[in-house]
């Protein structure tokens, strides 16, 4: 599914919602079936060690699907929130409809293939958070997300490439003066 009319096809009971900044669209802990197509505007995953430390998994824009896939593959309780960091236009389905839709061959290769994409992605960004230093992980960020650093705060950007604040300014400086 790589637009909103396939996506559409499988549930046309999709919620239309405009949420706004802020607005807490899933929590840890609960049980959630539903996925999150944004129209307009940006979601973040992210999950919440012992310690209270945040830790993002992902962030979402326009055109983007996110949802707690492991809850719900597994029926467990959800490990991640989903929140909006900025206004935004959204349709909510109900996952399950992804599991028991009557897919074509050609549209179960295609989906196959954007799944295998997706864990490439997934694949990469593993690897990076284990070998590649955080220089390396923030301008490979830039490079995949060219647009974000104007929209999410630098704290968040830090979150996400498991660096501290204060780590990501250094290696923001140092790049500046590279420039």
């Amino acid at each position: 599914m790589d637009n909103l009319e396939e996506i559409l096809s499988l549930d046309n009971n999709g919620k239309h919602v405009n949420a706004a900044k802020g607005s807490t669209l899933q929590t840890a802990g609960a049980q959630s079936n539903r996925a999150f197509y944004v129209k307009k505007g940006l979601l973040r995953s992210y999950t919440i060690d012992s310690k209270g430390k945040e830790h993002i998994f992902m962030f979402a824009s326009e055109g983007w699907l996110i949802a707690d896939i492991e809850s719900q593959e597994f029926e467990q309780a959800a490990e991640l929130f989903i929140d909006c960091l900025e206004n935004s236009e959204l349709i909510i389905f109900n996952r399950s409809c992804f599991k028991i839709a009557n897919l074509s061959v050609p549209q179960l290769k295609k989906n196959a293939h954007l799944l295998a994409r997706r864990t490439a992605v997934l694949q990469r960004r593993v690897i990076m958070l284990m070998s590649a230093s955080a220089q390396e992980r923030y301008q490979h960020f830039l490079e995949t997300f060219p647009k974000l650093p104007n929209r999410v705060p630098q704290r968040m950007i830090a979150s996400y490439l498991g660096v501290t604040p204060q780590a990501l300014s250094t290696i923001r400086g140092r790049l500046a003066k590279k420039s």
